[in-house]
C-alpha cells in the first residue's frame, strides 16, 4: 500500500512537472498567432520594415536568415544572439558569429513593436519572423511562424563555440550535432538549403584551397577543379578576407540552385559537400537539383524551419521580454 502510494505521488510530481520541463525540449507553449490578442500588428509591422531593408540591401538576407540558426543552436531560440557584453564575452563574440551582420534591423523592428505594443513582443520571436520575412522577400517561401518564445538572459562566447556546427565537420558530426538539438538528418539537409542566398568570407573556406587537413598547398580533392580554381581568383592564399557568393549567380534569390551546385561538388563549404556522403542527404540533394522540386523543397523547408524554431525554447514563465534586444531587463 505505501509502494503504491509512493508510486502515485511521484506520476503526480511528473504530471505537474513534465510541462515545465517541456518548455526547453520541444517548443511546448508556442503556436501560430501567439500576439493575434495582445499585438495583432506585429507581424505586419515586422514584414513591411524587413521589405523595405531587403529593397535596399538584399544581401542582408542572408545573414538575417543566418542569425536564427546561430541563435537557436546556442541555448535554444532566446535571442541571446542579440545580447551584448561589456567584455566581449556574449555569443556575438565568439569567432564564428563576428562575421554576422544586421544586427540593427533587430533593434529597429523592436524598437517599431515598442512602439505599438510595449513589452509584448519578444525578441526570440523577432529573429523567427524576420527569418521568415526575408526568405520571403527574396523569392522563397512563406510559413507561419509558432510565436510565445520568451528571452533569454545569458549569452556566452564559450557556448557558442561549443554549439555551433563548423562549416567543416563531416557528415556524421554534422548529423550528431543536428540530433543533439532534436533535428532530424532530413532538417539538417533541408536547412542547409539556407545557402542559397548570402555570402561568405574567404576566411571560412580558406582550408579547403591551400591548407587542407593541417597540410600546407594541399587542396581539398572532393571540390571540383574548375570551381577550385574560380574561388583561388578570390582567396588569394595570403590576401584579404574578402566576400565570396555560397551561391553564384543566384545568392540572392532563394532557389534549389543550391543543390544543384552540391551534386556538382561546387558547394562552398566542406559541410555542403558532406551532404553527398550519405545516403539520405545525399538522395535529397540529387532529387531537388533540378528546378521542379522547388515546391516540395519550399515545402520542406517551411516544416524545417518551424522545426528549428522549436529547439530549447523558453515559454510561459520562463526568460523576459526585453525592452531592448541587445541587453537584458534588469541592466
Amino acid at each position: 500500500m505505501a509502494s503504491l502510494k509512493i508510486i502515485t505521488t511521484l506520476f503526480l510530481h511528473l504530471v505537474i512537472v513534465m510541462p515545465f520541463i517541456l518548455h526547453g525540449v520541444n517548443g511546448y507553449g508556442l503556436h501560430p498567432g501567439f500576439y493575434s490578442t495582445s499585438c495583432p500588428q506585429a507581424e505586419a509591422i515586422t514584414k513591411k520594415i524587413i521589405n523595405e531593408v531587403i529593397a535596399i540591401a538584399p544581401s542582408l538576407s542572408g545573414p538575417l536568415l543566418r542569425m536564427f540558426f546561430h541563435d537557436c543552436f546556442v541555448r535554444g531560440c532566446d535571442a541571446s544572439i542579440l545580447l551584448d557584453s561589456p567584455i566581449k564575452q556574449a555569443e556575438k563574440d565568439a569567432p564564428p558569429n563576428l562575421t554576422l551582420r544586421g544586427f540593427q534591423i533587430f533593434d529597429r523592428v523592436k524598437d517599431a513593436l515598442e512602439q505599438a505594443c510595449p513589452g509584448i513582443v519578444s525578441c526570440a520571436d523577432i529573429v523567427a519572423i524576420i527569418a521568415r520575412d526575408v526568405v520571403a522577400a527574396v523569392g522563397g517561401p512563406y510559413w507561419e511562424v509558432e510565436t510565445g518564445r520568451r528571452d533569454g538572459i545569458i549569452s556566452s562566447l564559450n557556448e557558442a563555440l561549443i554549439s555551433l556546427p563548423s562549416p567543416s565537420l563531416t557528415i556524421n558530426s554534422l548529423k550528431a550535432s543536428f540530433q543533439q538539438k532534436g533535428l532530424t538528418t532530413k532538417d539538417l539537409v533541408v536547412l542547409s538549403g539556407a545557402h542559397s542566398i548570402g555570402i561568405s568570407h574567404c576566411s571560412s573556406f580558406i582550408d579547403r584551397l591551400y591548407n587542407y587537413t593541417g597540410i600546407d598547398n594541399t587542396s581539398d580533392p572532393t571540390l571540383d577543379p574548375e570551381y577550385m580554381a574560380r574561388l583561388k581568383l578570390s582567396c588569394t592564399k595570403n590576401g584579404p578576407n574578402v566576400l565570396v557568393e555560397m551561391d553564384p549567380g543566384s545568392y540572392k534569390t532563394f532557389d534549389v540552385h543550391y543543390y544543384e551546385l552540391v551534386s556538382k561538388r561546387r558547394g562552398l563549404f566542406q559541410s555542403d559537400t558532406a551532404l553527398l556522403d550519405d545516403p539520405e542527404t545525399k538522395g535529397y540533394v540529387e532529387a531537388h537539383r533540378y528546378d521542379n522540386s522547388r515546391e516540395t523543397f519550399f515545402h520542406d523547408f517551411g516544416t524545417s524551419m518551424v522545426n528549428l524554431g522549436r529547439v530549447g525554447v523558453l515559454t510561459g514563465n520562463f526568460g523576459e521580454i526585453r525592452k531592448v534586444c541587445s541587453k537584458v531587463n534588469s541592466l
